[in-house]
């Protein structure tokens, strides 16, 4: 069998671990041929393929990135784009198709399969652990990793200064990152955009803990609101439709400043959080999606996306992961706030 494999989407760690079990799993256990889209979705819509063999997966397991690169380029979008995806798989011969990525790369896969019939399977990717129909995404496990170093490091130097914290954290519509790495870092308040928060709170919040403690460290994540305001870099959208985020940690210091007279700065981790080795658990979670995934093509599972089920990989409808995100459970958020000080002050210290 002749299957090609694409990286949509933001880079992710735990992305060449996919890609080297799918090249051991086709070749070593099937004897496919194997193939490359480069650039996410922009392959197969400009045919840009190459072959791929046992030597490409050589020394990629601890990198992070993706070796057949990626983009967030939208077939939808692209005029006759979907036609072309189809016309490409064709020209090519190519059998199957593995998509890896998040809501808007396995929404694309859904649409085609949906409108042609596409012989697709995905597999779940994105930092933000956002999206539906799996328990975790690779790649958030490194994310979450990174933002609890960053937070321990930043209460040795907020104590050390007497200072107030701020660090923005990777989510746009889900605080699973700022969540579980202000848990992990013990933050002082932890903000995410399934709460819109009332800075008069905040501020009497961080009072409290700056009496007890003289330093307060505070994660709030990109898509965070104050008061449903969403705070855009720019108006500018990408293929999906997605505005910029970025600039709410120095909107927060800064109000917070005003209103406390401590002094407070502002630190945004952005693309580090995606950036280098993935850990332990995203190696092997990658490894057994992307051995999953080969599976499935050869059962002409099509339609379907890997998923992680407790401690098995399963199988669910790519329907089902797309549409609705996965957000922070309110119970998981609220169990929270007890680290984060007097409940008559309604949110949260960690």
């Amino acid at each position: 069998m002749r299957l090609a494999i694409l990286t949509g989407g933001g880079d992710c760690p735990g992305l060449n671990n996919v890609i080297r079990a799918v090249l051991f799993q086709a070749i070593k256990k099937y004897e496919d041929e194997v193939f490359g889209y480069l650039y996410g979705w922009k392959g197969p819509i400009n045919n840009l393929i190459m072959p791929l063999a046992l030597s490409d997966a050589e020394g990629i397991f601890n990198q992070g990135g993706t070796i057949i690169k990626s983009s967030r380029t939208n077939p939808y979008k692209t005029e006759g784009g979907p036609q072309k995806v189809i016309d490409n798989l064709k020209l090519n011969k190519i059998e199957a198709l593995i998509a890896v990525g998040g809501e808007d790369t396995c929404g694309v896969a859904y649409k085609l399969f949906k409108d042609f019939k596409a012989p697709i399977i995905c597999v779940p990717k994105t930092i933000d652990n956002d999206l539906n129909a799996t328990d975790q995404t690779f790649g958030f496990d490194t994310a979450l990793s990174i933002v609890c170093d960053a937070v321990d490091r930043l209460h040795t130097t907020a104590k050390s200064h007497d200072r107030v914290l701020v660090l923005e954290v990777m989510g746009r519509h889900a605080g699973w990152i700022a969540t579980m790495g202000g848990i992990a870092g013990a933050a002082d308040y932890i903000l995410i955009p399934e709460e819109a928060f009332d800075i008069n709170k905040v501020a009497e919040a961080i009072k409290l803990r700056k009496k007890e403690a003289g330093y307060a460290v505070i994660v709030i994540a990109e898509g965070a609101k104050f008061s449903d305001e969403e705070i855009l870099k720019g108006q500018e959208k990408d293929a999906f439709g997605h505005v910029k985020l970025g600039g709410i940690g120095d909107r927060l210091a800064k109000a917070l400043e005003e209103k406390t007279d401590f002094e407070t700065r502002a630190m945004s981790l952005g693309h580090i959080q995606r950036g280098g080795s993935p850990t332990a658990f995203d190696r092997v979670l990658g490894t057994r999606y992307g051995l999953k995934a080969v599976d499935l093509v050869h059962q002409k599972k099509f339609g379907r996306m890997v998923s992680l089920q407790g401690n098995k990989i399963v199988d669910v409808d790519v329907k089902d992961a797309v549409g609705t995100l996965k957000t922070v459970d309110k119970e998981l958020y609220n169990q929270t706030k007890v680290f984060f000080g007097d409940e008559i002050k309604t949110m949260t210290r960690v």
